[in-house]
């Protein structure tokens, strides 16, 4: 070791080496500095060697040095442990794991990381199929993230959390949260979100359309709820619903609605 090695100190050290691509040696110096549990600096140099273990291909030798500086209890350190551990859980696909990884960040309750796990445990309860636990964990990632003054990974949740709702048939509970969304969304998230709300508006559309058929109105407001209905779902990708929907309309018993509807849709052939 050089001299200006010796003033330097060992984790500026660790990661010039690691840096430069010598794994072996910042792994040594890591592994050093984590076992000593008088070490000021253990967590971070925990961190450290198992980014660098990773990057070695040990992943049990990295998880066992990441579960180190969790112990540690560290705000920053642990909390990054923890999200190591559970991206490497994930990976594997091992839910379970990287579920309780992600439970052990928001235990730490660091503000920066509580987000991302929110939002990861969202993701795994809706691959599992546990959308309500999904919702819920959505809206507090939103809600940690608004504390947090993270406006971007806030505009993210509700992104998620809208298309959840639109998936469960709650265009308007999606819409309510993208309004709010806008209201402090950064600008590079705002076009997306407005695209949602658009996506959410022709949602409520087609709910009201089939509302105003099922209703019984008249031949002519009937007919043009009808055409309304079956020129709008196409644009949710929905062909064979509209197409329903017209069949519905021209094989009306009533003749007066039936050729309301004919007239309507014939205007485009």
């Amino acid at each position: 070791m050089t001299s200006s090695e010796l003033r330097t100190p060992p984790l500026d050290t660790a990661r010039r080496l690691a840096e430069d691509g010598d794994l072996d040696a910042a792994a040594a110096i890591l592994a050093e500095l984590a076992a000593d549990p008088d070490e000021p600096d253990r967590a971070q140099a925990a961190v450290g060697l198992a980014v660098v273990l990773e990057e070695r291909g040990d992943v049990e030798g990295a998880r066992a040095a990441a579960r180190t500086a969790l112990a540690t209890g560290h705000p920053e350190y642990a909390a990054q442990a923890a999200c190591h551990l559970a991206q490497g859980f994930e990976r594997e696909g091992r839910a379970e794991q990287a579920r309780g990884a992600w439970q052990a960040v928001l235990g730490l309750g660091t503000a920066a990381y509580v987000p991302l796990a929110h939002l990861a445990l969202a993701r795994l309860a809706a691959e599992a199929g546990a959308f309500d636990e999904a919702e819920t964990a959505l809206r507090e990632a939103g809600a940690a993230a608004v504390a947090g003054d993270d406006a971007e990974t806030a505009a993210h949740a509700a992104q998620q959390l809208a298309e959840l709702l639109l998936e469960r048939g709650e265009p308007g509970e999606a819409a309510e949260v993208l309004l709010g969304a806008l209201e402090a969304a950064p600008a590079e998230a705002v076009p997306r979100l407005r695209v949602q709300l658009g996506i959410a508006h022709l949602e409520l559309a087609c709910a009201e359309f089939a509302g105003a058929v099922e209703d019984g109105a008249d031949a002519g407001t009937s007919a043009l709820a009808i055409e309304l209905l079956a020129r709008t779902l196409p644009l949710r990708g929905r062909d064979e619903d509209a197409e329903q929907v017209w069949a519905y309309g021209l094989d009306h018993e009533d003749e007066t609605l039936a050729a309301e509807v004919r007239l309507r849709r014939d205007r485009d052939a």
